[in-house]
């Protein structure tokens, strides 16, 4: 008997510069679908021409992840033709010389003429629930994507029961499949080679600090952390909290400039350590030795740093929010989005218990929440090449 030949599913490249949470969710489901549903998908990844070369050998690297590039997947040129015309054409070739059976849309759309199955990723609908913190144009183009991908027919594939919720109550009446696959990530023990000792002192941190690894986007809140520490300052307590992420914002290019400046007028350089964006294995180094990792994020689809930090037990600081409690069933510390003197009571609290530094391995049950998320991802991609068999347009 003739084995099946894997699903050939479709992804556009996301730069992890411009979103890690993007790029950290593509590299472990990549990884999860190869160790635990090997030979039946084979991700194929489309990027520009000027994607990062690095950035794209990491996936590659992936067990069955292919690599293609083309000027079609620089930026978006064929918006207007996929708009007005139903069908990105180069993109549609370029799917089409490779062989895919779905594609899974991030953030694009290639028209409602496309004739794959496609399935439309949604990580979260922050533009309507903080629609102060887009300009008018971003919330629009966002609100008018979403729009078209759910009038094109798509699978909608959401990352949290939260994200269901919000989703039910701004399209009411939206008749696609919507499917919930909750993200979970086993790190590569490729990433885990760093020495972690080595690393804390590569960036000249103490040996017990809070570590916020997120993104510098106004939602995610770094300046309550700021506020927090000057409180404690003026307590006389020392705390560390190392961030590290990108301080890219096409939203709010001045964003990181304005929390540096405040750090440096409160005298909190010592406090607040920010590391940049750092490799991999730094970053798991960092997060396995960490007296607690910090999330004081005002919004979140699934949070990749939370199940990060679930993937070795670490211990969790982080802003109540229904997707923080959906993620840890309650077994993490929380504070209110705005208020900085419950967190900097929990990191008092948490910093005069730590006794001797600890470094973590992944826990037991771990694999066993990968191979769910594999699973519950594969069952949405078979659901909707299914559903789509018969539709107009279709191939």
């Amino acid at each position: 008997m003739t084995p099946q030949a894997p699903m050939r599913i479709a992804f556009n490249y996301i730069s992890r510069t411009l979103w890690a949470g993007g790029y950290n969710y593509q590299s472990n489901l990549f990884a999860a679908l190869a160790r635990f549903r090997p030979g039946e998908f084979a991700p194929v990844v489309f990027a520009g021409n000027g994607g990062d070369a690095r950035e794209l050998a990491e996936l590659a690297a992936i067990p069955g992840v292919e690599i293609v590039r083309s000027d079609a997947f620089e930026g978006q040129p064929e918006l207007a033709k996929a708009l007005t015309l139903g069908l990105a054409r180069e993109a549609n070739a370029a799917f089409q010389a490779a062989r895919i059976d779905a594609v899974v849309e991030s953030a694009r759309f290639f028209g409602w003429r496309l004739p794959i199955p496609a399935i439309a990723w949604i990580p979260d609908l922050q533009h309507r629930s903080l629609p102060h913190l887009f300009p008018r144009a971003a919330r629009w183009r966002r609100e008018f994507g979403f729009r078209m991908q759910i009038a094109g027919r798509r699978t909608i594939m959401l990352s949290s029961e939260s994200a269901l919720g919000d989703f039910r109550t701004y399209y009411p009446r939206v008749k696609n499949n919507v499917n919930v696959v909750r993200f979970a990530t086993q790190p590569q023990l490729a990433f885990l080679n760093a020495d972690p000792a080595q690393v804390i002192a590569g960036y000249g941190l103490p040996q017990n600090y809070f570590y916020l690894p997120n993104q510098f986007y106004r939602h995610k809140n770094h300046q309550l952390v700021v506020d927090a520490l000057a409180i404690l300052k003026d307590r006389g307590v020392d705390v560390v909290v190392c961030a590290s992420g990108s301080t890219e914002d096409r939203r709010e290019p001045g964003y990181y400039d304005q929390i540096n400046a405040d750090i440096c007028k409160r005298g909190l350089e010592t406090h607040f350590r920010h590391v940049g964006i750092i490799p991999f294995p730094h970053v798991y180094a960092l997060l396995r030795a960490a007296t607690a990792m910090v999330n004081p994020s005002r919004f979140e689809g699934w949070s990749s740093t939370v199940e990060e930090a679930k993937s070795f037990g670490v211990p969790m600081i982080l802003s109540d929010i229904g997707v923080h409690r959906e993620q840890t069933a309650g077994a993490a510390r929380y504070f209110g989005v705005d208020d900085p003197a419950a967190l900097a009571d929990h990191l008092m609290q948490v910093s005069q218990q730590t006794g001797t530094p600890v470094v973590r391995n992944i826990v037991p049950h771990q694999e066993d929440n990968v191979s769910a998320f594999a699973a519950s991802f594969a069952a949405t991609m078979q659901r909707a090449v299914q559903r789509d068999v018969g539709r107009p347009g279709a191939g």
